[in-house]
């Protein structure tokens, strides 16, 4: 018997989020915890975080933790490569929560979230880099993601310690002189370049923070240092380079105004000289393309794309949605403060 409720996840590696939706797209219920980390923990324990977020957020919408509700979209972290995906899929379907089911990579929240339709093209560009793209008929294809080793660079991990790289080799001479060597001393606070890595060599820095570096290299940047403004043309190349191998991949480039949704905390930043260049490179090769800057949760798009599990939704359903998660029904063409992408 079908129950009209629907359940989205987003599963990040710091966060996790569940949420309880109807089929019309009126939201019942939320619940937040810690993130989903398969690769870390095991499968096991990871779906156990999952499996108490998801009664949490049942008994909030005032539903039976045994119900098994139409369908469930959970994106997730560590959903990377085949075996990944299929042990992920094999575990959310082995605990019943749901009539149908998809699990996929945590990507594809920002891209459904920023998107104006089920299909298109995402690059994720936060700690680390990611792209995705879905085709009208359904077909998907990514990156493994998996860093230097599968052939990536950009997000905050990479710029910053590249800044880091460059400010070391301006202390100790065998590079040029740049603004970031300021930037990194001024941001952790210690004397040397040479002191912060000492720091991360012996753990008392965590290497993580490293992304925290992202902003001041923007700000280098608008300041005229060239190391950074290079850097910045460098992330720029990469984020329009990723877009525009997944829209040939699945022969998107000559769609209909094909939708470039670029997400996460340093694209969603809206650093203005970031952004015109990875327009202007998708446009020099795609003319029709249309980038759309993604502010939203990637819960919301989880829950758009329960909603497209779900045959013949309501009318007004996705509007509703959007509207609970506070965005506008459909996507606008802008960036962050109002300003036009001159789309």
């Amino acid at each position: 018997m079908k129950t009209g409720l629907l359940l989205a996840v987003d599963g990040g590696n710091s966060k996790t989020d569940v949420a309880v939706l109807r089929t019309d797209g009126t939201i019942l219920g939320r619940a937040r915890g810690g993130g989903f980390r398969p690769q870390a923990v095991g499968v096991d324990a990871a779906m156990d975080v999952l499996a108490a977020l998801r009664a949490e957020a049942m008994a909030s919408a005032g539903v039976a933790a045994d119900v098994e509700v139409d369908g469930i979209t959970a994106f997730l972290a560590g959903a990377d490569l085949p075996y990944e995906i299929k042990a992920l899929r094999e575990a959310v379907g082995a605990r019943r929560w749901a009539v149908t089911q998809r699990v996929d990579n945590d990507s594809y929240a920002v891209l459904r979230a920023g998107a104006s339709r089920p299909w298109g093209v995402g690059v994720v560009c936060g700690t680390g880099i990611n792209c995705v793209g879905v085709a009208p008929d359904g077909r998907t294809t990514g990156f493994a993601a998996l860093g230097g080793i599968s052939g990536d660079w950009g997000g905050g991990i990479d710029v910053g310690t590249s800044a880091l790289w460059h400010a070391a080799r301006a202390e100790d001479g065998r590079g040029p002189r740049t603004a970031l060597h300021a930037a990194v001393l001024d941001h952790f606070g210690l004397a040397t370049v040479a002191d912060v890595t000492a720091a991360l060599h012996s753990g008392d820095l965590p290497s993580l923070r490293l992304s925290e570096l992202c902003p001041a290299v923007f700000a280098a940047r608008d300041e005229g240092d060239e190391i950074a403004t290079e850097l910045v043309e460098r992330l720029g190349a990469e984020i329009a380079r990723m877009a525009l191998t997944v829209l040939c991949r699945l022969q998107l480039a000559t769609a209909p105004d094909p939708e470039v949704v670029l997400g996460g905390s340093v694209l969603a930043a809206g650093h203005k000289a970031l952004l015109d260049d990875v327009e202007h490179r998708l446009r020099e090769a795609v003319p029709t393309v249309r980038p759309v800057v993604c502010t939203q949760p990637p819960l919301l798009g989880a829950a758009l794309a329960a909603l497209d599990l779900h045959p013949g939704p309501a009318p007004g359903a996705e509007a509703r949605l959007r509207a609970g998660f506070g965005g506008a029904a459909v996507p606008d063409p802008v960036r962050p403060g109002g300003r036009s992408s001159g789309v």
